[in-house]
């Protein structure tokens, strides 16, 4: 039996990121660990990539199998809240984790961050215990009123919606 390697310890990494060398090792040796799916070899980041696209497959016109490219994790992480949709730094997922600017430097990252809580951070324990889950939510949130705000259509998102395990070797 394999041991999946977007594990808590994962997580921790890219938490600790800009403040630790050990958990940037541990983030960059995880994100370009080989894993083969389906008799095909792909990176974890491949992966996460992938798994990212697939929560906005819709809105950003993804195919199966397709990776988020910068711009696509950008133009979507406004998108995604914890528990409600409100634009504080407790429910607006991307301010409560430090991400004021997304690009090219850290586009992936914080795919990682998203997947990696979903499968074992604490918006998966949260889900479990049914508290709290990702949200994900109207196309331009930023530029809607309070009140188109509270009427957006809303999916919930879980790890069990991820194809992606990442938990071959």
């Amino acid at each position: 039996m394999t041991q999946s390697l977007i594990d808590r310890r994962f997580y921790e990494a890219i938490l600790r990121f800009e403040e630790s060398d050990e958990a940037q090792d541990t983030y960059y040796r995880i994100m370009d660990t080989s894993v083969e799916r389906n008799g095909r070899t792909y990176t974890v980041r491949d992966q996460i990539l992938r798994a990212y696209a697939m929560l906005f497959c819709d809105d950003i016109g993804a195919v199966a199998g397709q990776k988020a490219s910068p711009e696509d994790v950008a133009a979507t992480a406004d998108r995604l809240y914890v528990g409600e949709l409100r634009f504080d730094p407790k429910h607006w997922y991307r301010m409560q984790h430090h991400f004021p600017v997304i690009d090219e430097d850290n586009y992936d990252r914080f795919a990682a961050l998203v997947i990696a809580d979903l499968r074992a951070g604490p918006l998966h324990e949260a889900a479990a215990h049914g508290d709290k889950m990702l949200l994900v939510g109207g196309l331009n949130p930023l530029t809607m009123s309070s009140e188109e705000r509270q009427h957006q259509k809303v999916r919930r998102v879980s790890d069990s919606a991820l194809p992606v395990r990442g938990d071959e070797t």
